[in-house]
C-alpha cells in the first residue's frame, strides 16, 4: 500500500505541476500588472471593513477562515520538511512561489465571490460553483468537489492531527491516542455549530496563535540580529547553486520549495475561494484582495519565522539524494516540528518543545476547522437541490474519525496522502482559473476604474459582461 501510495504521489507531484503552478503564477502577475504590489495597501484598508450579515460573514472572518486553512502545520513541519529535502535554499522558492501565488488566489477567490449563491440561507460558493457558472461543465465541476470533500475529509486532516499529536508527545510524553481522542472530541463540538462557529473561532484563535508564533520568531531574530545578513545570503546562494555545500539538492530545492509552500499557502489549490465566497461584500474584488493578503501572512510571515528560527540557530538536518545526509546537525531526528522544537530550545530550553507543540495544537487544529468548513461547502454543491442534513453529519462523523485516525499513524504515510490531496485539487483548479480568467480580470477593471472615480466600488455583473451569476445582477 505504501508504495502505491508512493507512486501516484510522483505522478500527480511530477514536474508539470510544479512548472504549471509557477506558470500560472507568472501569467496571473503581468495580466493583473503585479496587483500583490500595487494593491497592497488596498489589501490592508479592506482587511477589516465589512460586516457580517444573515447570509455571510465579515471580510476578516472570511480571511481567518482562510488563513486557518493557510496556517497550518505546513508553516512548522512544512518548512522542516523543505529544508531538509531541498536545503536553505528551498526557503527562497516558497518566498517566490508565495508571491507570484498571490496573484492567483486573487483570481480564484474573486471567482469565487462572482459566482457564489445562497445555500440553505448562507452563501456558498467555491471551485465547484465557478467551473459551473463560469466555464458551463458540469462533470468537470462535480468531480472537483468529490475530489475537494475526499482530499479535505480524508486525506489531508491526518496531517495536522498527525503533527499534533507527535509533539505533544515529544513535549509531554501524552501517548498520541490520547492527542487524538481530545482534537477529534474538540472538533466535533465545534463543527456541529456550522459555518458561524467555526468562523467566530477562527476569528479569535488566528490572531493570537499567529501573533505569539511570530513575537517567539522576532525575539530570537532579535537574538541573533548579526546573524541575519549571514542567513539571507545562505538562502539566496542554496537557491541559485552557488552554495558548493548544497549544490546536490539544488533541483530538490526548487521542487521542495515549491510543493511545501503550495502546501502551506494553498495559493490555486482551490480552497481560498470557499472561505472568499462565504464573505458578505459589495464588489467580488474586494475578497479577492484580502486573500491575496492572507498568502503573505502565511508564507512571507509564518514561515519565514519558522525557517529563520531553525536556520539560526543550525537546528536542522539536509538528506543526500544519494544516500546519507549533506548536513546532519541533529542525528537521528527526522524532519519535522522536531527542528522547530530544538531552534527555540536553543534559546529557551524549558519551553522551547512545549511552545512548539502548543503552536501546533492552534495552527493545525483551526486547518481541520477549515477543510471540514471547505468539504461541506462543496457537499452542498453537490446536493443543493435535495435535503443534505444526513450527509452533513457523515460529512462529520468522517472527518473526525479521519482525524482520530491520522493522530495515531505513521508520519510519513500522512504526508503522502496530504500531498496526493493538496496536488490533485491544485490541478483541477489551476486549469479552471486558467480557463476562467476573463471574469476576474474584467471585475478587477471595474473595480480599479470605481475607485478612480471616488467611489466606494459596487459590482453589477451586466454591466462588465458577466452572466450566469446569482446574486450581481
Amino acid at each position: 500500500m505504501k508504495e502505491i501510495i508512493e507512486a501516484v504521489n510522483a505522478i500527480i507531484w511530477s514536474n508539470a505541476l510544479i512548472f504549471l503552478c509557477l506558470a500560472a503564477g507568472i501569467y496571473f502577475s503581468f495580466a493583473t500588472k503585479f496587483l500583490q504590489v500595487t494593491h497592497f495597501r488596498e489589501m490592508l484598508k479592506l482587511l477589516f471593513k465589512g460586516e457580517s450579515s444573515d447570509k455571510g460573514v465579515s471580510s476578516f472572518q472570511a480571511f481567518a477562515i482562510a488563513i486557518s486553512g493557510r496556517v497550518g502545520t505546513g508553516n512548522i513541519a512544512g518548512v522542516a520538511t523543505a529544508i531538509a529535502m531541498g536545503g536553505p535554499g528551498a526557503i527562497f522558492w516558497m518566498w517566490a512561489i508565495a508571491f507570484l501565488g498571490a496573484s492567483s488566489a486573487f483570481v480564484e477567490s474573486t471567482l469565487g465571490q462572482i459566482y457564489k449563491e445562497v445555500n440553505n440561507g448562507q452563501y456558498r460558493g467555491g471551485p465547484a460553483f465557478y467551473i459551473e457558472k463560469g466555464l458551463g461543465i458540469k462533470w468537470y465541476a462535480m468531480l472537483f468537489a468529490f475530489v475537494t470533500i475526499l482530499s479535505t475529509v480524508i486525506f489531508l486532516p491526518g496531517v495536522q492531527s498527525n503533527s499534533i499529536a507527535l509533539s505533544m508527545n515529544n513535549a509531554f510524553d501524552i501517548p498520541v491516542h490520547y492527542s487524538g481522542l481530545f482534537i477529534t472530541v474538540s472538533l466535533g463540538l465545534i463543527i456541529i455549530g456550522g459555518v458561524k462557529r467555526i468562523s467566530k473561532v477562527a476569528e479569535i484563535v488566528v490572531p493570537f496563535m499567529a501573533g505569539a508564533y511570530i513575537l517567539m520568531a522576532v525575539i530570537i531574530i532579535f537574538i541573533n540580529i548579526q546573524e541575519v545578513p549571514a542567513v539571507f545570503s545562505l538562502i539566496f546562494r542554496s537557491a541559485f547553486n552557488m552554495e558548493a555545500a548544497f549544490s546536490g539538492v539544488f533541483g530538490m530545492a526548487i521542487s521542495w520549495g515549491v510543493k511545501r509552500g503550495i502546501y502551506s499557502n494553498e495559493a490555486g489549490q482551490g480552497t481560498a475561494p470557499h472561505a472568499a465566497a462565504a464573505a458578505e461584500g459589495t464588489h467580488p474584488v474586494k475578497q479577492g484582495l484580502v486573500q491575496a493578503f492572507s498568502v503573505y501572512v502565511d508564507t512571507l510571515f509564518v514561515c519565514t519565522a519558522t525557517a529563520l528560527m531553525i536556520l539560526f540557530t543550525g537546528q536542522f538536518n539536509v538528506v543526500n539524494p544519494e544516500g546519507g545526509f549533506l548536513v546532519e546537525n541533529l542525528p537521528g531526528v527526522p524532519f519535522g516540528p522536531e527542528y522547530t522544537q530544538y531552534a527555540i530550545g536553543v534559546h529557551f530550553p524549558s519551553i522551547g518543545k512545549g511552545f512548539v507543540a502548543f503552536s501546533l495544537l492552534f495552527f493545525a487544529f483551526t486547518t481541520i476547522m477549515a477543510y471540514y468548513f471547505i468539504a461541506e461547502a462543496n457537499l452542498s454543491y453537490l446536493t443543493r437541490n435535495t435535503s443534505s442534513k444526513w450527509a452533513v453529519r457523515a460529512l462529520q462523523i468522517l472527518i473526525m474519525v479521519a482525524t482520530f485516525y491520522g493522530s495515531i499513524k505513521t508520519a510519513e504515510i500522512a504526508w503522502t496522502l496530504g500531498d496526493i490531496g493538496v496536488g490533485m485539487m491544485a490541478w483541477l483548479n489551476i486549469i479552471a482559473i486558467l480557463l476562467l480568467r476573463k471574469p476576474a480580470f474584467k471585475a478587477l477593471e471595474d473595480y480599479k476604474k470605481q475607485k478612480k472615480e471616488g467611489k466606494d466600488p459596487v459590482f453589477i455583473a451586466k454591466n462588465v459582461g458577466i452572466e450566469n451569476t446569482d446574486l450581481w445582477k
